[in-house]
């Protein structure tokens, strides 16, 4: 996972200027898998968020499969980085991924108040799905 967290990296480290962070985020919106509508329902709306976010998770053959949707395009770019990393992956190793991308491309710090509330609330409800598929393995 870390060879992912490397690349995308890699890939903000090309901008110098966060509007054009900003920017490459909204690009990321667009390889978002989409989400089918019903799962755009409450059951799937993460809570903490400023704009609406939709996540789903399934485990297949051992391996935690993430879908998700926002109405907010740089939310969007958020969550297409959160899935490239976790998607893939097992359980396990989900729930032990050291997320270091997100400060080390600056992220965090420069998300306002409420999208970095919504960044947190996405990162717990991804771990919360591989706990349940963890605990049904076992």
């Amino acid at each position: 996972m870390d060879k992912i967290q490397e690349e995308i990296i890699e890939e903000f480290s090309m901008f110098e200027d966060w509007l054009d962070k900003y920017d490459y985020l909204i690009s990321l919106s667009d390889s978002l898998p989409a989400i089918g509508e019903e799962h755009r329902t409450e059951q799937y709306l993460i809570e903490g968020c400023q704009s609406r976010v939709w996540v789903d998770a399934e485990l297949k053959e051992g391996r935690m499969h993430y879908r998700a949707d926002s109405d907010a395009i740089i939310t969007k770019g958020i969550i297409s980085l959160l899935i490239r990393v976790l998607d893939g992956r097992t359980p396990e190793e989900v729930l032990a991924t050291d997320l270091y991308f997100i400060d080390r491309i600056g992220l965090g710090e420069n998300l306002s108040p409420t999208r970095a509330n919504g960044l947190l609330s996405m990162i717990k409800q991804m771990r919360l799905y591989a706990l349940a598929f963890q605990a049904k393995e076992n």
